[in-house]
């Protein structure tokens, strides 16, 4: 089994040990990335184990490939997971992972476009195959549409008085690179402030790209139907609005703002995983990740 690695996965130890109850059985790395969780997991199975895995980046596929006849990676994002496995004909599965965060290489490479730490093209999508990317959101989106993106994704106050600077800014010209939108906003105090503005601001927007809440909850439903009782699905998210909607969905059995029909599922942990600070030390990027496990009753 060969790995090349590119991207240093957070809270390895932690969601493997908790997800793993059948090494014979067949898991779900919804978000392969680096390759690290699936690397993992690969080693906690015996020979008869299989892993399925899904990304919607190539490049992540491509950079990041693992040689093991158990492994079956797909393209993919993981809103696709119940097709994906009609696919295989496999009905049910032994626990589901998925890592919400974004890969070293994706953060890193300038061409595609998710730093504010760079002056680059505005691109944010995780699929270099999609049509929507921020460009379109910054120029083509209603005052009504920015509003919501910004206070729903980045939970911002003061999501009007950003949208009417973004307004201003595109009536003069189309807003196409990072320095377009940094330099519309003048932040008052140290620089960590301005960081986390911008850092928010970034991610509202990448989220709406790339359909990110949607397909996260859409994930959530699909993992009662399609784990085996006393099969589990561990989420490692990085942000509040990702982690509530896992937290309210393990402890409630469907989704906020929405009625569904409660679904089975118990809390493995009461508290939230969180990296140990030698994680944190050795790589920074771990440091806002949480992990939530729950295993289906």
């Amino acid at each position: 089994m060969k790995k090349n690695y590119h991207h240093q996965s957070v809270l390895i130890k932690e969601s493997i040990e908790n997800l793993i109850t059948d090494k014979n059985g067949i898991y779900v790395d919804a978000t392969f990335g680096g390759g690290g969780h699936s690397y993992a997991i690969l080693n906690k199975l015996s020979k008869n184990g299989i892993l399925i895995a899904l990304d919607q980046d190539k490049d992540s596929i491509k950079m990041n490939c693992i040689q093991d006849k158990r492994l079956h990676l797909f393209h993919s994002n993981f809103i696709q997971i119940k097709n994906i496995l009609k696919k295989k004909n496999i009905p049910k599965v032994s626990g589901i992972l998925v890592d919400l965060g974004m890969s070293s290489y994706q953060l890193d490479n300038v061409e595609r476009g998710f730093s504010n730490q760079h002056n680059c093209i505005m691109d944010m999508r995780m699929n270099k195959e999609s049509s929507y990317s921020a460009i379109n959101v910054l120029n083509e989106s209603s005052r009504e549409k920015l509003l919501y993106i910004f206070r729903k994704y980045g939970e911002f106050k003061n999501a009007n008085i950003i949208s009417k600077k973004i307004i201003k800014e595109r009536s003069k010209k189309n807003m196409i690179f990072s320095s377009d939108l940094v330099n519309i906003f003048f932040i008052k105090g140290n620089f960590y402030k301005r960081k986390r503005f911008l850092s928010r601001i970034f991610q509202s927007i990448r989220i709406e790209v790339n359909n990110e809440i949607h397909a996260l909850e859409n994930l959530l439903l699909e993992s009662s139907k399609i784990i085996f009782p006393k099969g589990r699905i561990a989420v490692i998210s990085y942000h509040s609005i990702e982690d509530r909607i896992t937290k309210y969905f393990f402890k409630k059995g469907f989704l906020m703002e929405k009625i569904f029909q409660p679904i089975p599922f118990r809390m493995i942990h009461k508290k939230v995983i969180k990296p140990s600070y030698k994680e944190i030390i050795n790589n920074t990027r771990s440091r806002s990740a949480r992990l939530r496990i729950a295993e289906k009753i």
